[in-house]
């Protein structure tokens, strides 16, 4: 029977359990712990206790608002000699007058979450509550992760970069996922009970929530708002009115934030890189590694076939369905999948960015990446989706006035290249392509299409020997300049050739879609020598590309050649990121804890008008209190500095980043930072 303890008090050991924990980052003033890994109380009593005969101690713990043994959401258990790390068990490790040492140890598999311990059965007395997480650290844990360095950049580091831009002009967004600052773990475990399932069946979403699977899969849907309560609004639409522009983020902690004090009201507005962001967060503060993934040249097949059909009609106006996003970003998240056949472990891909239903929702993944490489497309979940992204075909179509459909061209090559993440301890750019795919062209990424059952293959045919256009590019393309591009034309061919040219550029959308035409040129009787080649310049100028241009400053051209007797066509497209202004950041001060330090901020405005409402945002882990620092400067000058002086006092040692992003009118989502390393 149970053995009567006159309780005083109960002492969690917040720091010292905390710290065997990999957990401290969140405070110690409460219990968080990961599971499969023992943890210490003391109890202290009013009065010394003699063991009796037949006199045990019992534990219980329940997870959940209607636990159930079934379920494994609760657990009694008697303390016993010795701590069994498959099951829930506890024993005295001390006892020394009134004060009696328990430690407790979960299974590496419970059901992460909160948690109640009660001591007794027939009349329990609640011990504590505590929160229990995914264990990396831990063999027996679906997340264990054998690298300590990558545990440190894929669990604990609160900062990163994000890599969008256009290869090989990557543009690096530095990014503040926070995921132990005050408050966002509660936050993340409150985006678990939103969920719909959660509703549904709470004590079954409860017991699913062992599985990092199932929690990533549930994160996927949570993160978008298309079905659910959801943390993020997406808008490609270029209009933020009741909201923000995507590129004003530089951080996971003030959306977060924001969709729990709003009452879960989704937030206006994210794209993909946002959405990726946040999820990698959450899925950090929980104990997933997981890192952000950028995919160039990324495809959204609508019709699954693994080919993407560009369709354009003769003003090079696009009136097909499927397209090519300038890139995409997605999360790799690290797991086992006992679910699959082997071989299937390590990194999963999920993409919170709502594009396509699965399963009735909006979310996909996750997804085995090797799955992906070898071609794999029945391995659950969404596999021909991802497999599309980054290893689709291409085709493009000319559809004529006539109504004939003329091809251009196909490609093997344009989708899947250059996949990015941060790398491991730098912030620098990794390339995990070859995790994803095979080399382009090569027998095995032949055998891996065979094996996907992609019948609709293009033979890669290789460049014509006949004609062979290029698209040079000024060496400054400075947002605000007026600068040349270039397209050359070579003949090759033994006879003389009569072409008609047509030279576009159009406003271009991460995702894609082209906007306004900001340049057009033509020569409707390019006469080319054999052997010979020609230059026809395109003037971009500002007053044409600035109202349009978008907060990814890039811009998509195309030259467009018709000989004249055969009427055969020839294209070449490229792809250009604008240049953007550097900030310019100077710390001063001697960088120790609790010591003010004053950031010095300047902007130089590359523009030919004014910019107004201009705001510099300043924020970084341990330097600005968890606070997003705005300091709005209002209108600058053309070749005119923004500048500002922020202060802030550092909080805790060690080597971090201070963010600070500029937005105004005219121009937005510039970034940069200082590595700041902070002193005791």
């Amino acid at each position: 029977m149970d053995q009567a303890l006159d309780i005083d008090r109960c002492d969690l050991e917040f720091k010292a359990n905390n710290t065997e924990h990999h957990t401290e980052q969140n405070g110690v003033d409460r219990l968080i712990v990961r599971r499969g890994r023992p943890f210490a109380m003391s109890l202290h009593l009013r009065q010394s206790i003699q063991p009796q005969p037949g006199m045990a101690l019992t534990l219980t713990v329940r997870t959940g608002p209607v636990p159930s043994r079934e379920s494994g959401t609760t657990a009694t258990f008697n303390v016993g000699e010795a701590i069994d790390k498959t099951r829930w068990s506890g024993t005295v490790s001390a006892q020394t007058g009134q004060t009696l040492r328990l430690t407790v140890c979960s299974p590496a598999d419970a059901p992460i979450g909160k948690y109640t311990l009660l001591l007794g059965q027939t009349k329990a007395v609640s011990l504590c509550e505590f929160v229990l997480l995914f264990n990396p650290w831990c063999r027996r844990d679906a997340v264990f992760m054998e690298n300590d360095d990558e545990r440190n950049e894929y669990v604990l580091s609160q900062d990163g970069v994000i890599f969008r831009g256009t290869p090989p002009r990557f543009k690096e967004l530095p990014w503040t996922f926070g995921q132990f600052e005050p408050g966002v773990l509660d936050i993340c475990l409150r985006i678990l009970d939103e969920n719909p399932k959660f509703i549904h069946d709470a004590d079954q979403d409860c017991s699913a929530r062992r599985n990092p699977v199932y929690v990533t899969r549930v994160l996927s849907a949570m993160i978008n708002s298309s079905d659910d309560r959801g943390v993020l609004m997406g808008n490609w639409s270029g209009d933020y009115t009741g909201g923000v522009k995507p590129t004003f983020w530089t951080g996971s902690g003030d959306i977060l934030r924001q969709w729990n004090e709003s009452g879960c009201n989704p937030v206006r507005f994210g794209q993909c890189w946002v959405f990726a962001a946040v999820v990698c967060a959450v899925s950090r503060a929980l104990g997933i590694p997981c890192r952000v993934v950028t995919n160039y040249g990324s495809a959204h097949d609508t019709d699954s076939n693994l080919v993407i059909e560009y369709m354009f009609d003769e003003n090079d106006e696009d009136i097909g369905d499927d397209s090519i996003w300038n890139f995409h970003v997605w999360i790799d998240s690290w797991m086992a999948r006992p679910d699959l056949n082997e071989g299937f472990n390590g990194w999963q891909a999920s993409d919170p960015t709502p594009q396509e239903r699965s399963g009735g929702i909006y979310c996909c993944g996750p997804v085995p990446v090797s799955a992906i490489k070898a071609g794999e497309l029945t391995v659950k979940y969404d596999a021909p989706f991802v497999y599309a992204e980054v290893n689709a075909d291409v085709v493009t179509l000319v559809r004529l006035k006539d109504g004939r459909t003329v091809k251009l061209d196909g490609n093997t090559t344009e989708v899947g290249h250059h996949i990015s993440t941060k790398a491991v301890g730098k912030d620098e750019r990794h390339d995990i392509t070859n995790l994803y795919k095979y080399p382009e062209g090569s027998e095995e990424e032949r055998m891996v299409f065979e094996k996907a059952k992609h019948h609709n293959k293009l033979l890669k045919s290789g460049e014509e020997p006949g004609v062979h256009i290029k698209i040079k590019i000024a060496k400054s393309t400075m947002i605000g300049t007026d600068f040349d591009v270039v397209a050359v034309v070579r003949n090759n061919s033994p006879t003389p050739k009569t072409f008609l040219l047509m030279f576009y550029a159009r406003v271009l959308h991460y995702n894609g879609r082209t906007g306004d035409s900001c340049g057009f040129t033509d020569v409707s009787a390019l006469k080319i020598e054999p052997s010979q080649e020609t230059s026809t310049p395109l003037k971009l100028e500002y007053s044409l590309y600035g109202p349009t241009i978008t907060d990814e400053r890039l811009i998509k051209l195309k030259v467009l050649l018709i000989e004249s007797e055969s009427r055969e066509f020839h294209k070449e497209t490229k792809t250009i990121v604008l240049d953007s202004p550097k900030i310019f950041i100077n710390i001063v001060g001697v960088p120790k804890v609790n010591q003010k330090l004053t950031a010095d901020i300047a902007l130089l405005n590359p523009l030919p008008v004014p910019m107004h409402e201009c705001v510099f945002s300043i924020q970084g882990i341990h330097l600005t209190g968890g606070q997003n620092i705005v300091h709005k400067i209002g209108t600058v000058e053309p070749e005119k500095y923004a500048t500002a002086k922020v202060e802030f006092v550092p909080s805790s040692p060690g080597r971090n980043k201070l963010v600070v992003a500029f937005n105004s009118d005219k121009l937005s989502n510039i970034s940069g930072y200082e590595t700041i390393v902070i002193e005791d």
